[in-house]
Parts: structure tokens; C-alpha cells; sequence
């Protein structure tokens, strides 16, 4: 996600090839950040519908790797189930399976979500499930146990917790 002109673009391009796997020019300077946070608005607004969908399903008696074996391959795809499945043992190996250690900090998604919002405020943009995932990480970060845990570890948060 990169943002700048593009003779600038096409210089740091062979650096680019270097750092990573693929590099996307988003156009003008700055634009590579709001792809960023556009991107890990979606992560965290989808890692809180995975998370909710897992909880229900225990709660609902529905076998975890069944869940998985239905929305992996149905409409409920998305990567967070598919390449980070939050529940352990189900799915590709994940941080659920390593006691939610950090591969992407609860922290940072948090930080990541602010900017999202913050940005929403300075071009008036509605962006109503980025403001509730916004709150709900703020919470688990700021007043749970969220604070060094992956963001995917607001599964066992849901698990534990009841409607009211």
C-alpha cells in the first residue's frame, strides 16, 4: 500500500519487491495509509463478527469445526475465518493456537481503528460498525485483558460473557 507520484512509485518499486510479496500504488501522497486503515477497518469490524459467530455457535450447540466447515465455504468466507480462525484448533494453525500470543496485537487494531475513525471525522464519513468495533477494542484493551493479546483473542471475551 503505497502512496506517492509515479516516477516515485516506480524508483522505490525494486525496494518495494524486496520488502514484500506484492506492493499496490494507491495514488497520491498519504493514500497508502488510508488504504491501510480502510484495510484493518475491515479486519477488525470482520474479526469481531467471527469472534460473536463462533461464540453463538458454542452457545447454540453447534460443533466448532462444523461451524468452520460451513462458513468457510459459504457466504460467511472471509480471511479472518479462513487464514486466522480465532477458535484453537480449528482451521489453519492461528494465534488461538498459541494462547492468543500476538501475531497482530489487540493494540494495534485498536490504534489502527482510531485512525479509521479519525479519518472518518476529517472527511465527515458514516462509519458506524468502524465506530462500534472502535469501542469494543477500546474496551477489551483499555478495561479487560485484551492489553498483549492478538486481536483475535476477543473470541474467549465473547465466550465468557452473557447478553446483559
Amino acid at each position: 500500500m503505497v502512496g506517492g507520484s509515479d516516477s516515485a512509485f516506480a524508483t522505490a518499486g525494486p525496494l518495494f519487491d524486496i520488502m514484500g510479496q506484492k506492493s499496490v500504488h494507491c495514488g497520491a501522497a498519504g493514500n497508502g495509509q488510508a488504504a491501510k486503515i480502510c484495510n484493518n477497518m475491515i479486519l477488525g469490524i470482520t474479526m469481531i463478527g467471527t469472534c460473536e459467530a463462533f461464540a453463538l455457535a458454542d452457545k447454540l450447540g453447534l460443533d466448532r469445526q462444523a461451524m468452520f466447515d460451513v462458513v468457510s465455504t459459504s457466504s460467511g468466507y472471509s480471511w479472518t475465518m479462513n487464514a486466522y480462525c480465532p477458535a484453537p484448533g480449528i482451521g489453519p494453525q492461528s494465534p488461538a493456537d498459541n494462547d492468543y500470543k500476538p501475531g497482530f496485537a489487540a493494540d494495534l487494531m485498536l490504534k489502527d481503528l482510531r485512525l479509521s475513525q479519525q479519518a472518518a471525522i476529517d472527511v465527515d464519513a458514516d462509519t458506524p460498525m468502524g465506530a462500534a468495533a472502535t469501542a469494543l477494542y477500546q474496551t477489551f484493551v483499555e478495561q479487560e485483558d485484551g492489553a498483549g493479546q492478538d486481536f483475535s483473542a476477543m473470541l474467549p471475551r465473547f465466550e465468557g460473557r452473557s447478553r446483559s
